[in-house]
């Protein structure tokens, strides 16, 4: 039977559910639009690509790792900040992979939505990061360093490239005590010989 109220929301909201169980790659109309009970032809009034229900899956996952960083250092600074936001971040993208993988898909120029999700999504980080008082170059850098440090442990994680007897979670832990640290030297690299450009 056809879900009443299918909407544009509903359909992205579904097939973000859906991508999480077969991969992103994997997800067709065809497939989201028998578990939406209509007809495939149907989803075009709500959608007009798979491009573009990637685009509308991309957008629901950027707000919602936003609100799950913002959630996650809320009433918190500093480094327990930094900690809270770094755990909230790993055990998202575990738990939504495919989402995880479209949080990452860039704005096509001119999408005001996407761009202000995104900008959204990295603005918490700015504000945690801030305790550090960084400016200009320094704190875009600190960001830049969370989220690449992050996505790259994240990446390799989900991908099963972890395959040593170590223990992962300390190894993230190491891996996010280590960034805390060097936030606190980070306005002195400026002065290190390895980054004189001259």
């Amino acid at each position: 039977m056809p879900r009443a109220g299918l909407t544009r929301d509903r359909v992205a909201e579904e097939a973000a559910v859906m991508a999480d169980e077969v991969g992103l790659g994997k997800l067709t109309l065809a497939a989201l639009a028998e578990r939406l009970g209509v007809r495939q032809p149907s989803l075009y009034k709500h959608i007009d690509s798979l491009a573009g229900l990637h685009r509308d899956i991309a957008v629901h996952a950027k707000r919602d790792l936003g609100q799950v960083l913002a959630r996650a250092s809320v009433g918190r600074s500093g480094a327990d900040a930094i900690a809270a936001m770094s755990h909230a971040y790993r055990e998202w993208a575990r738990q939504h992979p495919a989402r995880y993988a479209a949080s990452n898909l860039m704005p096509a120029p001119g999408d005001v939505e996407d761009e202000a999700v995104s900008v959204a999504a990295i603005q918490v980080i700015a504000d945690v990061l801030s305790a550090y008082e960084l400016a200009g170059d320094d704190a875009v850098d600190a960001i830049r360093a969370f989220r690449s440090t992050l996505h790259g442990f994240v990446s390799y994680e989900t991908a099963g490239a972890f395959a040593w007897s170590a223990h992962v979670d300390r190894s993230f832990e190491r891996l996010v005590r280590g960034f805390i640290f060097a936030l606190t030297q980070w306005a002195d690299t400026d002065t290190h010989p390895a980054l004189d450009p001259t």
